[in-house]
């Protein structure tokens, strides 16, 4: 490729790397400046925060053992046995990643609470709430996220190794410690930290269930909700940056070293019966973890008060329309969509200039482009507060669309920046031999060829713009609400049934949005084939 043609691009890497030092590295640098006139060493050396961060690692630490722990079985159930209905399976596991962390601790507030579904039918003695509920509702949302990275992990590893081992006469186990562990090592640092990451940084489910349990992401939002203490905010936020930072150095080494193997020979399904059954009673058990919570806001939404009045009803949903619950349902649309689209065009755009056109300038532009994956929804959220308050975007529906398509940038843009990678790196310079340009190029070969990576990208913009609550709690106002943020609301004034409902209504529009994307790559999969 003609390197030329890299630093024919320098004026739009710069204007966008200035794109993303204003909507990232600014709003950072003033939340760090806000800490200059807060007594930083009686924080840390108060009670309130040393406990609070103890709990957070303490609770992180164990959940996220159990999360890679059962994300690793599942993945070894789809990947590695014969088993029917992967896809079912796949799409029950993910269901968690639909609906916003609150809504697993309210969930198991209504199947294990004082009063829960579960506590009565069974006779359940003890608390969901503390450590015990932070657990559970932490392994529920997270163990998708690594689930599907672990998926990706093995779908990749040669079997080629193993069927030489066999010929040597080499065991099961001994093959499992010198070939599968070595193998897992290096890609299970990176899942690993970014499944503490994921759990430690989330509010959601501690706020919910924590109970007297309190967590450094509660404390900091606390502060700054409820006592407007930025300073203090600022400072835990600070703290939360430093796990997320070293999980972005962790995978960020680990991806420059590259595979071990570009030819691999896939692997042949475990075909034992008793391997089988095993797969499918892990996968029955882990479905009903998933399911439980979301049956009970089915029954929480069509209910006068649980449980002391179970008549059928419909004015849950009146009354979450009435409170404003349509409007805020437009909010969350409307910026999922313009998070979607305008996050689409710029994450291709920044893809094809680090990826296609190579130079020192593409990889200063690559590395601040994926600054995100560092930055955690409540630091970035306290940090717009902090650099655009008082500016013409305060207060309105365009800076919840930016920090929403920055907090989720950086995973779509290493969709299409692989995907991009993968492509014949020639096109470009047989075009101009040609006399065909680039645009060109883009429009009928680049475009084309990444149709299902656009599809995933936008799909993934706007589903975590409907669900998330850390980056846009401090910032959307009674206008500006997008309807998450509505479950906190309702489960601090015990409207679990509305709740539920608000719940619902997010699984139910990332579920139609999941659908058209699959639709639509099933199109474009039939179209090629036609071909």
């Amino acid at each position: 490729m003609n390197r030329r043609s890299g630093y024919g691009s320098l004026p739009v890497k710069l204007l966008l790397a200035a794109f993303f030092i204003v909507a990232v590295i600014l709003p950072l640098i003033s939340m760090f400046s806000s800490i200059a006139g807060t007594d930083v060493k009686a924080i840390f050396t108060s009670a309130r925060f040393t406990t609070a961060l103890k709990n957070s690692l303490l609770s992180a630490g164990l959940a996220t053992l159990l999360s890679v722990l059962l994300a690793t079985a599942l993945a070894w159930c789809i990947v590695r046995i014969n088993i029917k209905w992967k896809g079912m399976w796949t799409l029950l596991f993910t269901l968690p990643m639909l609906i916003p962390s609150i809504s697993h601790g309210m969930g198991l507030i209504v199947l294990l609470g004082s009063n829960g579904v579960l506590t009565n039918l069974l006779g359940i003695q003890g608390s969901i709430y503390g450590l015990s509920g932070i657990l559970v509702g932490s392994v529920m949302y997270s163990f998708p996220v690594a689930f599907l990275m672990i998926v990706d992990i093995l779908r990749y590893e040669d079997s080629t190794p193993y069927e030489a081992a066999s010929l040597l006469g080499i065991p099961k186990w001994r093959q499992f410690t010198a070939i599968t562990l070595p193998y897992l090592r290096r890609p299970m640092i990176s899942v690993i930290f970014a499944t503490f990451t994921l759990i430690v940084t989330d509010y959601g489910v501690p706020i919910t269930i924590g109970g007297k349990f309190a967590t450094l992401p509660v404390l900091m939002y606390q502060d700054v909700i409820g006592l407007l203490d930025f300073g203090k905010g600022s400072v835990i936020g600070l703290v939360l940056l430093a796990p997320a930072l070293i999980a972005f150095v962790v995978d960020l080494m680990n991806k420059n070293r590259g595979n071990m193997s570009y030819a691999i020979r896939p692997f042949a399904p475990n075909r034992s019966k008793g391997s089988s059954a095993v797969a499918y009673a892990l996968c029955i058990a882990a479905s009903l973890l998933v399911f439980l919570p979301i049956a009970a806001f089915a029954i929480l939404t069509f209910v006068v008060k649980y449980p002391l009045n179970m008549t059928f009803t419909f004015n849950n949903m009146l009354r979450t329309l009435d409170m404003g619950g349509g409007q805020y349902l437009l909010n969350s649309v409307v910026i999922g969509l313009f998070v979607a689209v305008i996050g689409v065009v710029i994450s291709f755009a920044t893809a094809y200039l680090t990826a296609r056109m190579p130079s020192k300038s593409s990889r200063f532009l690559h590395l601040i482009s994926i600054t995100s994956l560092a930055i955690p929804g409540l630091a970035m959220g306290i940090s717009y507060v902090l650099f655009f308050k008082g500016s013409f975007l305060y207060g309105t529906l365009a800076i919840l669309i930016l920090v929403n398509l920055m907090h989720f940038f950086a995973s779509p843009y290493l969709m299409m920046y692989n995907t991009l990678g993968k492509l014949n790196g020639n096109l470009e310079a047989v075009g101009a031999t040609l006399g065909i340009g680039r645009m060109r190029i883009i429009k009928d070969v680049l475009i084309p060829q990444s149709r299902g990576t656009l599809a995933e990208m936008f799909s993934y913009f706007f589903v975590n713009s409907m669900m998330t609550i850390s980056a846009v709690s401090f910032l959307s106002n009674i206008n500006t609400q997008p309807i998450s943020l509505m479950i906190n609301a309702f489960e601090a004034q015990m409207l679990l049934e509305c709740a539920a409902f608000v719940s619902l209504l997010i699984l139910a529009v990332n579920l139609v949005m999941k659908g058209l994307i699959y639709l639509y790559k099933r199109k474009t999969q039939k179209g090629m084939e036609a071909k």
